[in-house]
């Protein structure tokens, strides 16, 4: 999976398209990315004593990673990255825009 949890992305398909978000969690068995602030569903909450009050919640639902492209932080376009190897043989994503690296990869 090409999405890390803290990246900015652009939501390229589905009802949400051309929102942007910050990535809050991932899922790499399902493929599947919950995004801050997309893809809002309402859940209806029973009452936990001490702990919840009951009521309709709104919260995130996951999509899956293919409909989101992730914003390179130097130029600002959605891209796809691409691992890149250096010379001191470490992996890191860089950008296909820019060519710049967006960060290392662990």
């Amino acid at each position: 999976m090409r999405i890390r949890t803290g990246d900015n992305v652009l939501v390229i398909a589905g009802k949400e398209k051309g929102k942007t978000g910050r990535v809050e969690r991932r899922f790499p068995e399902q493929d599947r990315v919950i995004v801050e602030g997309v893809n809002m569903v309402t859940r209806h909450m029973k009452a936990r004593p001490g702990v919840s009050q009951s009521g309709r919640i709104q919260k995130e639902a996951s999509i899956h990673a293919s409909n989101v492209l992730l914003i390179c932080n130097k130029c600002n376009q959605p891209t796809k990255p691409k691992n890149t190897f250096l010379d001191t043989g470490s992996r890191v994503r860089t950008c296909t825009k820019c060519q710049e690296v967006i960060d290392d990869a662990r």
